[in-house]
């Protein structure tokens, strides 16, 4: 699988990268949903859940403060597609990278691949939270609404 293939999407905000680090980590403030479990600390596992439309379960690999966020998903379910667990065995990763201009996020979902049914709205929905949720969060520090209600 090429990387290319896997969903990217990037944003650039006048803020650090550790203020966008600690948004990341406030999962609760952006993605929209309920979550259940620690969200900021190795190892620990948490579990998402959008009404009876997705759940996923998370476990944190990799937080390195300033500079990246990986999450495992160790389970997926998608209620709208044929194949429920498209998300099972996916990573999400998060990189940070000062820039001139404060921070870039790059935001990626490794395995998240056009070849999956829940593509279109599994990226649209990330795009709505990432460069919309997330975005404002960092900038602002305030939680977002759903933007999906």
């Amino acid at each position: 699988m090429k990387n290319q293939d896997n969903y990217t999407t990037s944003f650039t905000v006048d803020r650090t990268p550790e203020e966008a680090f600690a948004a990341i980590n406030n999962v609760r403030a952006w993605w929209s949903g309920q979550i259940d479990g620690d969200t900021d600390r190795v190892g620990a596992t948490f579990t998402y859940r959008y009404g009876d439309v997705h759940r996923s379960e998370q476990v944190i690999k990799e937080l390195i403060p300033g500079k990246r966020v990986v999450w495992h998903v160790t389970e997926g379910h998608l209620s709208y597609v044929k194949h429920k667990g498209e998300w099972s065995g996916t990573d999400i990763v998060f990189a940070l990278s000062r820039t001139k201009r404060g921070v870039e996020v790059r935001f990626t979902h490794i395995g998240l691949v056009p070849t999956f049914e829940c593509y279109g709205e599994c990226t649209s929905g990330w795009s709505a939270l990432i460069n919309g949720n997330l975005q404002k969060l960092v900038t602002t520090g305030e939680a977002q609404p759903d933007p999906f209600a």
